[in-house]
């Protein structure tokens, strides 16, 4: 087995980089300091570069103007992002294009992605349902009228949508069929009330009272909806990773200049076992990340289907980062809480990442209805 990524992937992770090590994670107000919010939009000089560096497009097909990459490239890129805590709607952006790409109709795709790609245009999506516990799809209803779609509902903890230039909204019909809709920020019926996320970004509580939308805004293919919710998850695991890669390499420096009783800490025995055991963490996270990152790319089958490799990578992303960033706060002492210090900041951004994704007992839970469905051995 090849473990390897292509050069292409590998020429978008040196792009990635190269964008953001000019990105400095204090940039705005900290969470812990400020009340509201600590910024009324995302990063746009930021978004300006990724555009300019092609990595907006990096997943689009060439006829939008794009190189074409997989779910795997996307996840790579998201690593490099989470390192230096990236305020951008990277992931929901990059997850609506593609499964307007995947699953939507043509004049939609010529509308849409070509303005992604040049950075014309934010997207992103309403997957938290009305209280974050049930499905986001039964939070919305659709019904046909003629030429248009009629929706209502609420969705809450809508990331950065105030600021988006569209919204990915899930929504079922009277038949209990599951269809997408993009709708405008600014539409007629649509209210946004404001919410902040626990690393102090903007979210919205998304209400829609009769948001009539076109017909062609509209992805009504079998599967969109739970593919793109694969890929958020799958997405938000790979934005746990590279955080917690930066914070156990901010520890293992604090560790290794630390002293006590003329040592740094990090030659203490108790100390270097925590250490291993959040590498061990971090390993298994990358692990389960790729598997299901490649299951959505390749479309391969396996003895479960997709949804089990992205429960499993959520399983370890959830718990993973929560010991990364605890340990962390721990070896770091009073130092880690210091305000001063940007380790606060990764604490919170891990705790967002962590609530995003749910309990790991929730996915296990889910895993093993799995199991049970699809007994191993025979094809999904």
């Amino acid at each position: 087995m090849d473990f390897t990524f292509t050069e292409e992937q590998q020429a978008a992770v040196e792009a990635a980089k190269a964008v953001f090590s000019g990105v400095a994670p204090d940039a705005v107000p900290s969470p812990a300091l400020t009340a509201g919010a600590v910024a009324e939009d995302f990063d746009r000089p930021l978004w300006a570069k990724l555009a300019a560096s092609d990595l907006l497009s990096l997943v689009l097909d060439a006829e939008y103007g794009g190189a074409g990459l997989d779910p795997i490239a996307l996840c790579l890129v998201l690593r490099e992002s989470a390192r230096v805590l990236a305020r951008l709607p990277l992931l929901e952006t990059s997850a609506v294009a593609l499964t307007v790409q995947r699953y939507g109709q043509a004049e939609l795709g010529r509308e849409l992605l070509p303005a992604v790609g040049r950075g014309e245009l934010a997207l992103t999506v309403a997957a938290n349902g009305r209280t974050g516990h049930d499905g986001a799809e039964l939070a919305v209803t659709a019904r046909r009228d003629g030429e248009h779609w009629l929706l209502d509902g609420a969705q809450t903890g809508v990331p950065w949508a105030q600021t988006c230039d569209r919204v990915a909204v899930p929504a079922h019909t009277i038949d209990g069929h599951t269809v997408l809709a993009l709708v405008p920020r600014t539409h007629q019926g649509v209210a946004l009330a404001e919410q902040i996320s626990t690393s102090g970004e903007r979210l919205a509580d998304l209400h829609l009272e009769a948001v009539r939308v076109d017909a062609g805004a509209v992805i009504t293919a079998d599967g969109a909806w739970e593919w793109l919710r694969n890929l958020l998850a799958t997405g938000t695991c790979a934005l746990t990773l590279g955080l917690g890669e930066a914070v156990l390499a901010m520890t293992g420096q604090y560790t290794g200049k630390r002293e006590q009783f003329g040592h740094p800490v990090a030659t203490f025995q108790a100390v270097a076992v925590q250490a291993a055991d959040r590498y061990i963490d971090l390993r298994a996270m990358e692990a389960t990340l790729w598997q299901a990152a490649w299951r959505i790319s390749s479309g391969a089958q396996g003895a479960l289907p997709v949804t089990g490799d992205v429960a499993v990578a959520k399983i370890w992303a959830s718990e993973g980062v929560r010991r990364v960033v605890q340990t962390a706060q721990h070896l770091h002492g009073g130092f880690g809480a210091d305000t001063d210090c940007a380790l606060h900041r990764y604490h919170a951004w891990a705790k967002q990442l962590e609530l995003s994704l749910g309990p790991a007992a929730a996915h296990e839970e889910a895993l093993g209805d799995l199991l049970a469905a699809h007994p191993l051995g025979q094809p999904a």
